[in-house]
């Protein structure tokens, strides 16, 4: 249960929890300015900790406010909380302003089993999710290797992405890690290439996969994608044509949004780019809904 709502100094609010998230700078600068000409509008969210308050809910806000230097206390509630309940605070609390990403849930899981000592069960049920959440979340950390760690935690790697890798020895999750970036492989594509390496029976064939993923994945699948089909007329052959180049350009724009759209687009390119992605959407519906057609009446 939260207090009523007290001023703290900054210098007076712990940060020690905000290794359980990620930090958003673009989301500091927008409430930084949002500090400066509304003030606070809601109360940061701390509880007691080693005779000082560590904050829970708000470290965005906290970052926006210390770099005001006008600003020098913030309005806070304080929760009535242990350190495990906290932890619990800390994601059920971002639930609610916003979903925390997979990596932030798995750090506070994590935390919960190995520092705390509780049980996956216990986590499960503290936290209000089915105990194979728990497992995922868990093994994003424990077997997911360092380098796809950075890649998920600056926004490269997608989780689901992520969970792919982890199916593979972390001495593996390296090599296809780079094939993923060189390649911009989907996560369709990426399934298949774990797929694909599981199976492979010589590291010679594990090296030709990750060298020519696609080319790998087409003869798994007994199938060949040539230029030409000599099944078509010449306007069958140049719409085979189009539909090829234009799924090869789906497929990298699709591995572009999940692993890389995100991480490095300032507020400002978000706003110029948001009416072309509002027409691509647009464009991709109407192409699927038209494809759809064509292939029913085929």
């Amino acid at each position: 249960m939260a207090t009523d709502p007290i001023d703290l100094a900054l210098a007076d609010i712990g940060e020690h929890f905000a290794r359980y998230r990620v930090r958003a700078p673009a989301a500091e600068r927008t409430l930084e300015a949002s500090l400066r000409r509304y003030g606070q509008l809601s109360p940061v969210v701390v509880f007691r900790w080693h005779d000082h308050y560590e904050l829970i809910d708000g470290f965005k806000r906290l970052a926006a406010a210390r770099s005001i230097r006008e600003l020098s206390t913030l309005c806070a509630r304080v929760l009535d909380a242990d350190e495990r309940s906290a932890k619990a605070a800390l994601y059920t609390l971002n639930r609610v302003s916003g979903r925390p990403s997979e990596l932030e849930e798995a750090w506070i899981v994590h935390a919960l089993v190995r520092e705390d000592g509780l049980s996956q069960v216990e986590v499960a049920e503290l936290l209000g999710r089915h105990k194979s959440w728990v497992c995922r979340r868990l093994a994003l950390i424990e077997k997911l290797g360092e380098p796809a760690q950075a890649d998920l935690h600056v926004g490269l790697l997608s989780p689901t992405c992520a969970r792919q890798l982890v199916r593979l020895p972390a001495g593996n999750q390296a090599d296809l890690l780079a094939v993923i970036r060189r390649e911009a492989l989907t996560l369709h594509e990426v399934t298949g290439v774990v797929d694909l390496l599981q199976r492979a029976p010589s590291r010679e064939l594990q090296q030709y996969i990750l060298e020519a993923p696609r080319e790998a994945l087409t003869q798994a699948d007994g199938r060949r994608l040539p230029s030409r089909n000599p099944r078509l007329s010449g306007w069958g052959n140049d719409v085979w044509k189009r539909v090829g180049v234009l799924l090869e350009r789906l497929a990298r724009m699709e591995a572009w949004l999940a692993h890389e759209g995100r991480a490095g687009v300032t507020p400002t390119d978000r706003a110029v780019l948001a009416p072309q992605f509002v027409r691509l959407a647009g464009a991709a519906t109407a192409v699927a809904a038209l494809a759809r057609d064509f292939e029913a009446a085929a």
